[in-house]
């Protein structure tokens, strides 16, 4: 369940009016299936769109939320699998870690906040940063302040807290996933939650032939925003009720139909040897993290050595041939082993900064 069919469900629950609860992971030790800032909502009835295990947790959450969302204050919930005991008599999950989580109720009468300004921030190419209250003192329990456009909003009535969280989140690396802060607030210490919230993976597929197909197909899947475009008319017809947006117009004209800056990643893969060369020449400058380019590490240098001598720089972010060396001999599998790629470098595992 991806963070795109969260924000999906969430928007189709809150249009009936209906109380909904926040589930927010604020600690784990050991092996869990999610980390610290990952969230999840949960309706009243106790249907719930996320997973903040793989499915062993989420039934009994559900129930924790049921009362949050008929009016209890917020509140932690642990769930600890390190003891042998659990399998006797607990969830019997046996992952030998532990999670804490943070439920919160979102009403109406407050515009379901903060979770309405958390959507936002996931469709601004940027993210945001939250400062949550999950320690403490239970009367500011989940009162939260959010970072985004260069503004600080916050949610919760003690001023004080609120103060805190806003320079908790104007101190806090937005190149961190999460981190806590501890602060004195007179009655005693207050724990900090700091989380980024991550944008929306924008995936530009550049070419809508037979073999992009399936990969629009799959970003979709993981959640991902997909824009693709092409000069043909009848491909982009065929690619465009898979993607969200599709373009057609000349590879001269791809900086005047998107905002180039937007996307996490492009993929090249229109067949045509001068379609990518003007596709590249206008991304190498932008700040897309990752290009691909379809085709053999022969034809890849022939474009990278022709664009280099009009000054565009892009050995640095280039994959070509493009994807992960899965053995890929179908559309599908060659899909797979691109979409593996990006999600490496989005979730910053080690290997790509190497």
């Amino acid at each position: 369940m991806s963070t795109k069919s969260v924000i999906d469900a969430f928007e189709s629950w809150r249009a009936g009016g209906a109380p909904l609860v926040l589930a927010t992971v604020v600690a784990t030790e050991g092996s869990t299936y999610t980390k610290a800032g990952h969230r999840i909502i949960i309706a009243a009835n106790g249907d719930y769109q996320g997973l903040v295990s793989g499915g062993c947790l989420e039934g009994d959450l559900a129930e924790h939320a049921q009362a949050v969302a008929a009016g209890s204050p917020a509140k932690l919930v642990t769930y600890d699998m390190r003891d042998e005991a659990d399998e006797l008599f607990g969830t019997g999950v046996g992952c030998n870690g532990a999670i804490t989580i943070l439920l919160q109720r979102l009403d109406a009468e407050n515009d379901h906040e903060p979770f309405k300004t958390i959507v936002a921030a996931h469709h601004e190419p940027a993210g945001a940063d939250a400062a949550v209250v999950v320690g403490g003192n239970d009367a500011v329990l989940g009162q939260t302040a959010i970072r985004l456009d260069d503004s600080i909003r916050t949610w919760g009535d003690d001023d004080g807290i609120a103060a805190n969280l806003t320079s908790s989140l104007t101190g806090f690396d937005p190149t961190a996933q999460s981190g806590r802060r501890q602060i004195d607030a007179g009655d005693g210490p207050i724990d900090i939650l700091l989380t980024r919230i991550p944008p929306l993976v924008r995936l530009l597929v550049l070419g809508a032939g037979p073999d992009a197909l399936p990969l629009i197909r799959m970003a979709r899947e993981l959640g991902w925003l997909v824009t693709v475009a092409d000069h043909r008319d009848q491909a982009v017809k065929l690619a465009a009720p898979l993607a969200n947006a599709a373009h057609c117009a000349p590879a001269a004209r791809l900086s005047e139909q998107v905002n180039l800056d937007d996307f996490a990643a492009a993929v090249v893969m229109s067949h045509n040897l001068e379609a990518d060369r003007t596709y590249l020449a206008q991304l190498a400058d932008t700040r897309i993290a990752y290009l691909g380019i379809l085709g053999p590490r022969a034809r890849r240098d022939r474009l990278v050595d022709e664009l280099r001598k009009t000054g565009s720089a892009l050995d640095k972010k280039l994959h070509g041939p493009v994807g992960l060396d899965l053995g890929a001999d179908s559309p599908e599998a060659i899909a797979l082993s691109i979409l593996a790629e990006i999600q490496g470098l989005v979730a910053e595992r080690k290997h790509y900064h190497d």
